[in-house]
């Protein structure tokens, strides 16, 4: 397969989970592939071996670190951000650092990654940004500031899209429900309880998301903009 051939890819918050599986599925595809890690040294040395992606530690929350990562891979065609932080508990007795540095890496570093992505993207690029079924939908107590990040996101990418739309990019949001991964195990303490929201009771593998993101990727997407793609087995519904 080769359907991503010639393309430069870049990934933020690629080394392991959902983010893991992109790096995989693109570049089994024939993208030219880099990725983003924080603190996950050994599992992104291993995925570069794996995979031939570039690995380069960045953190999200440091927005010059972050741009210059953007801007040092040129003219992207597809860039997905995949890196998030999640902070749950009590709003009266969370840590304010923990929820703003939450805020830091799931809202302002995809605005300003995508913003700077499209400085230089080439035409009929792609953006797309993992956020969350919690974006819709908060069933349980603790997670207020969680899905404050996930909404947040639901009304960037629907800004983003049309501000690119005339260049051919297009702008998405894909919102996993429960998902089988480091943060989300299936084997989780919360896990009968997300199952119990859900059609299908289950978590979804990491690979089903990745699927998803390469059809908005690739040339079938090109009208898809603007839109949140959920794939949470009904969790929502």
């Amino acid at each position: 397969m080769a359907g991503f051939t010639g393309k430069n890819i870049l990934v933020l918050g690629g080394s392991r989970g959902i983010g893991a599986a992109i790096v995989r599925r693109f570049a089994e595809d024939g993208g030219t592939v880099a990725f983003t890690y924080a603190g996950s040294k050994d599992a992104a040395e291993a995925l570069a071996a794996e995979t031939g992606a570039e690995a380069i530690r960045t953190d999200n929350a440091d927005r010059g670190a972050l741009v210059a990562t953007v801007a040092d891979r040129g003219a992207l065609d597809i860039l997905v951000v995949n890196a998030g932080a999640l902070v749950l508990g009590d709003p009266l007795t969370l840590d304010p650092d923990a929820v703003d540095r939450m805020i830091d890496v799931n809202v302002r570093a995809p605005y300003h990654a995508a913003v700077e992505a499209a400085r230089r993207m080439n035409a009929n690029g792609r953006i797309i940004v993992i956020g969350s079924v919690n974006g819709d939908r908060m069933p349980f107590a603790g997670g207020a500031a969680y899905a404050l990040t996930k909404s947040a996101v639901q009304g960037m990418v629907r800004g983003l899209a049309r501000d690119f739309g005339e260049r051919g990019i297009t702008v998405n949001a894909i919102q996993p429900g429960p998902t089988d991964s480091d943060m989300n195990p299936a084997d989780g303490p919360m896990a009968g309880l997300m199952h119990s929201f859900m059609a299908i009771k289950r978590h979804a593998r990491t690979g089903e998301i990745a699927q998803l993101a390469a059809f908005i990727a690739g040339p079938y997407g090109a009208m898809i903009t603007g839109s949140l793609q959920t794939i949470d087995g009904g969790f929502g519904a």
